[in-house]
């Protein structure tokens, strides 16, 4: 590894003449996409999409606003932005600017150069120091972005106030030759906004009345969510028309790319627990919770549904099945769908309700919620319940006919007045022998949903797997209006939905 040169007169001025940063970026990606090297890791589901518009904002050497709803990894996007900075850059020993030793910009910093010469001392930053970021909110002041006045400097060193050496400098120009982000930029108050306009147009900035012209060598990149243009403020339209480049984000667009941000994001792999088995169906259902839940006439929509919503859950139901094993004797589990039951706290805090939903209350909204997501699941694995045309039997009040026989003798086992109750704190084998007492279940579950059994004996959780898959199909009936469910805080029971009927008139 080179020796760092602490002096200029050991610095290779050749190889470190000054480069803005935005020339910077621009030459380290290209180089990075000759090479086909992956620039975004751990984003999900914007290779075609919101990435291509970035690299060519980078290339244009634009600022950047990122628009989108909550949890579409906005800030991580842009916090991704310093890899493409060099490794390290010289600066001016305790320089407020970060001023490049062969260019500094203020007055001080230039007679410091002419008195030391090759003796100045240098200081190194790397490119994770290059970044900087500020939330915000209503209360951020032009002295805390841009700079001001500090009496305290001038009465220590003697100095007159309108001397340019009295002026502290905000965390925007003390992250030059860097990458600034400034996320929910409509919280900042107009006034506050009108301050960035000179270092977004014309590259420099101005503090109170002094008459300074300090270039400002940083890349600005914002984040804004459209719900904040109307519920808590806006971006003014002089900054609107000087941030070049206006990119929107958007959530995933398929169960798969969900699962991939899921399986990424969430803390699943865990030490001194139970080792928890989750089956690829149940996590399909996890991630609809959430597309669901962006479809839905109760949510808000305009708000979003965050992918964290997902991620919560997921690590909820690895928790849940962690917490029955243990007492249970300890050992491995498998997940239930009965188990998302336990995972409501990290659905009913990530929705916002229009009136519809505040009226059905958020805990009845999350059930509902989980039961289209194992519909939608349930469909997409085993065939069609009703027959094509049935709607008009069920307008006219007559039964609606069953498209597959499969179905028929675990329907005929419940119109016999049998009835079965499950709970998430059940054994694995007490659950996986009441939902073997159930005529033709398993055989539907063989038959759809063998790859599941498949990946379950190359881990030791064939039955639980299996059982789990029994219950799966037990809900898709119910959510076809086939059975009757009756939900209680940790359990379930399902019955014939004819007889419910035919009670609820006597």
């Amino acid at each position: 590894m080179t020796k760092r040169a602490k002096v200029l007169g050991e610095l290779e001025r050749e190889r470190h003449s000054p480069v803005s940063v935005r020339d910077e970026i621009r030459s380290n990606l290209l180089e990075r996409l000759r090479r086909g090297d992956g620039l975004f890791p751990g984003v999900v589901g914007y290779d075609e999409t919101v990435l291509p518009q970035i690299v060519n904002a980078l290339l244009a050497r634009h600022d950047i606003i990122l628009l989108g709803l909550r949890g579409q990894a906005k800030t991580r996007l842009c916090r991704l932005l310093c890899d493409f900075l060099d490794d390290e850059i010289p600066v001016i020993a305790g320089s407020p600017l970060r001023e490049h030793p062969l260019a500094p910009v203020l007055e001080s910093s230039c007679d410091l150069v002419r008195e030391a010469g090759d003796d100045l001392p240098i200081e190194w930053v790397e490119r994770g120091d290059r970044y900087g970021e500020k939330l915000a909110t209503p209360d951020v002041t032009m002295a805390d972005l841009i700079g001001d006045i500090d009496p305290l400097k001038a009465s220590h060193r003697k100095l007159d106030l309108c001397d340019p050496e009295v002026i502290h400098f905000g965390i925007v120009p003390r992250t030059n030759h860097g990458v600034f982000t400034i996320n929910e930029l409509p919280d900042l108050a107009p006034r506050i906004q009108v301050g960035l306009l000179n270092i977004l147009e014309e590259r420099d900035l101005q503090i109170r009345g002094f008459p300074l012209r300090i270039p400002l060598d940083v890349v600005m990149v914002f984040t804004a969510n459209p719900e904040d243009y109307t519920n808590r403020g806006s971006i003014i339209t002089p900054l609107k028309d000087r941030i070049a480049s206006q990119i929107l984000t958007h959530y995933p667009r398929t169960l798969e790319e969900a699962r991939r941000i899921t399986d990424g994001e969430s803390w699943i792999e865990r030490s001194g627990g139970a080792e928890v088995d989750v089956p690829g169906f149940l996590l399909d259902v996890i991630e609809a919770i959430g597309l669901q839940g962006r479809q839905s006439e109760y949510v808000d929509q305009t708000s979003g549904v965050s992918v964290r919503l997902s991620i919560a859950a997921r690590e909820l139901l690895v928790s849940q099945v962690e917490r029955r094993a243990a007492c249970d004797g300890g050992g491995s589990g498998t997940a239930r769908l009965i188990d998302l039951a336990q995972v409501l706290p990290g659905i009913t805090g990530k929705v916002e309700l229009v009136y519809e939903g505040e009226q059905e209350g958020a805990t009845k909204v999350a059930r509902h919620l989980i039961g289209a997501a194992s519909r939608q699941v349930f469909d997409r694995h085993f065939p069609d319940v009703i027959k094509e045309g049935s709607e008009i039997r069920e307008e006219r009040g007559t039964e609606p006919r069953i498209s597959n026989d499969r179905y028929k003798p675990i329907l005929d086992w419940f119109s016999g007045g049998k009835r079965l109750d499950i709970s998430d704190g059940m054994g694995d084998r007490e659950y996986e022998k009441t939902l073997d007492s159930v005529p033709g279940l398993g055989a539907v579950v063989d038959e759809f949903l063998s790859d599941e059994s498949g990946a379950a004996r190359a881990t030791g959780a064939e039955q639980g797997r299996r059982a789990a898959a029994m219950e799966l199909v037990l809900e898709g009936l119910h959510q076809h209006s086939l059975l009757a469910k009756e939900e209680v805080v940790s359990g379930a029971s399902y019955s014939d939905m004819l007889g419910i009927m035919l009670e609820d008139l006597q």
